[in-house]
């Protein structure tokens, strides 16, 4: 019963640092496959183009003709050349595009929101916001 106690410990430290061993490895690969013309996302949240690698640094495009110097380790993800299409020019993944609407169902009126004192008063009976008294 005690040597259970000592080791549990033991295992979940010793499987901690496994997994955080696993984690550098994979952002090390990351970083070392950077190359100019990918698509990546910096740990910032910016969205940005690889001009040119190097040593320590990466030059990313973050507009036309914008370019700034970050580190490699600034570097979160490696994106698909689809995917940052998509992110950057707003396009919707294949699986996210809109299903055409039914030719059979009616179209819905959409009427316009007003927040005036008189549709106030009026309450739900014509459209307006209920009467808050």
């Amino acid at each position: 019963m005690n040597l259970i106690i000592l080791l549990l410990p033991i295992i979940a430290i010793v499987l901690m640092f496994r997994s955080q061993k696993k984690r550098q490895q994979q952002q090390q690969q990351m970083q070392t496959a950077l190359e100019p013309g990918a698509g990546v996302r910096t740990i910032g949240g910016l969205y940005a183009q690889v001009k040119a690698v190097n040593e320590e640094t990466v030059e990313l495009e973050i507009a036309p003709g914008v370019v700034t110097h970050f580190t490699k380790s600034a570097v979160a993800a490696v994106l698909d050349p689809q995917d940052y299409d998509a992110i950057i020019n707003g396009r919707p993944a294949d699986d996210e595009l809109p299903e055409p609407e039914a030719e059979d169902a009616e179209p819905v009126e959409a009427k316009p929101l007003t927040l005036t004192k008189d549709s106030a008063e009026k309450g739900d009976a014509e459209g307006g916001a209920p009467a808050s008294k």
